[in-house]
C-alpha cells in the first residue's frame, strides 16, 4: 500500500491525474469504465488471480494505444516477457526516472 501511495504521487508530482486499482480486475473494470486513460502501472506481483504481466497482454490486447510500465523488485528485465508499448522499471523507484518514462510513453501533462 505504501509504494502504491508512492506511486501515485510520482505521478501527481508529473502533472497526471492517477487512477487506483487493488488488483487486475478492478483494473480492467476501470478500462472498461473510461476513454481517457493513457497509461496504467503495474507491480508483476499484486492481490487476485492476474499478476502484472497478465494485466499488461490483457491491457495490450483490449487497448492496444495503452502504454503500460511494469515494475517489479523482485525480477530484473530479462525474466520478463512484456507486450510492445511497454516498459519495466525495478524498484525501489526512482522518481525521475519513473515520470521521464511517463512523459515519453505519453507526453507532457
Amino acid at each position: 500500500m505504501v509504494l502504491r501511495m508512492r506511486a501515485v504521487d510520482m505521478v501527481e508530482d508529473a502533472g497526471y491525474t492517477p487512477l487506483e486499482a487493488l488488483d487486475a480486475a478492478e483494473a480492467v473494470a476501470i478500462l472498461e469504465s473510461r476513454s481517457d486513460v493513457a497509461l496504467i502501472c503495474t507491480d508483476i506481483q499484486m492481490p487476485g488471480q492476474m499478476d502484472g504481466v497478465g494485466l499488461a497482454y490483457a491491457v495490450h490486447e483490449r487497448w492496444p494505444t495503452i502504454g503500460i510500465i511494469v515494475v517489479s523488485g523482485q525480477l530484473k528485465l530479462q525474466n520478463v516477457d512484456l507486450p510492445p508499448r511497454s516498459r519495466f522499471l525495478g524498484k525501489p523507484l526512482n522518481a525521475g526516472e519513473m515520470i521521464a518514462e511517463m512523459r515519453d510513453m505519453i507526453g507532457h501533462a
